[in-house]
Formats: C-alpha cells, sequence, structure tokens
C-alpha cells in the first residue's frame, strides 16, 4: 500500500509542466489525493493510502500531510527532491494518471467547491474521519453514472 506522501509526490511531479495551468498549493494537494482515494475505494474495494482522511472547514484533509505542506500556505508547494518515481507500480502511476487528468485541471478554490458539494464530507461532522464506506459508496455512484 502506498502512503499519501506517495500520491502526493506523485501529483507534485505532475506540475512539472508549466502548461498544466496553477501550480499545485496545499489546498488542491489535499483536494488530489482525496480524490485518488475515494475512486481507488470504489474501483477495487481498498484504500490506497492507509492515512484518515478528516472534513475540515475547506473539504477533505488528510492532517498528516497537511502538516508537512502548511508552511506553504496557499503558495506553490515546490516540486520533490527525493522521490523516487520507481517506487510507484505501474498500475498505481496509470490510475494516478486518470485522477489528475480528470481533476488537476481544476483550481484548488473549485476542488474545495465541488467537496462541499459531496456527502462523504458534507455528511461528516466537522473534525471528524471521513469513513472508507462512506467514500467508497458515494464514488461507487460517480462510476456507474459514467458507465
Amino acid at each position: 500500500m502506498l502512503t499519501c506522501f506517495d500520491v502526493a509526490n506523485y501529483f507534485l511531479t505532475k506540475n512539472d509542466d508549466e502548461e498544466a495551468g496553477e501550480l499545485i498549493s496545499n489546498l488542491k494537494l489535499q483536494k488530489l489525493v482525496y480524490y485518488a482515494q475515494g475512486f481507488h475505494l470504489a474501483m477495487f474495494d481498498e484504500p490506497l493510502f492507509g492515512e484518515s482522511i478528516e472534513a475540515w472547514t475547506h473539504g477533505p484533509v488528510i492532517p498528516d500531510l497537511y502538516h508537512v505542506y502548511k508552511s506553504c500556505s496557499y503558495g506553490p508547494i515546490p516540486l520533490p527532491e527525493d522521490f523516487d518515481l520507481s517506487s510507484i507500480p505501474r498500475e498505481k502511476k496509470e490510475f494516478l494518471d486518470e485522477v489528475f487528468e480528470v481533476f488537476g485541471q481544476y483550481s484548488a478554490l473549485k476542488l474545495r467547491d465541488m467537496t462541499h458539494e459531496e456527502p462523504p464530507w458534507r455528511d461528516t461532522p466537522s473534525g471528524g474521519v471521513i469513513s472508507h464506506e462512506l467514500m467508497r459508496d458515494y464514488f461507487k455512484t460517480l462510476l456507474s453514472n459514467e458507465g
């Protein structure tokens, strides 16, 4: 199993393209990692990473990840220096690429607003842990709507 830091670092390496649009802030990174976890739970019935996601004011947040990058505030997070891309299996990279292709195009504020409309965040008390079951069930509905 990956860690939230593996997923975050992978997304940050995708930010090396000037045409990718806005640089990734802590707020945007939180939402990208959240969407990766949600879709992984829906598609594979198992978590992508083990760290918990909580319902905070600005949407779903992985506290462990937040605290590492909080010094960046709303600014861009620099590219990871010591991240080995080969540490992520090919099939996980392909999955993360799909998540980034869909959600990486949106601004941090748009992603925050999107999560505020969704049951996993909306139905979890502020500061509470968003359950894997709630995420899996919600994201499965998104997958079935695509089909």
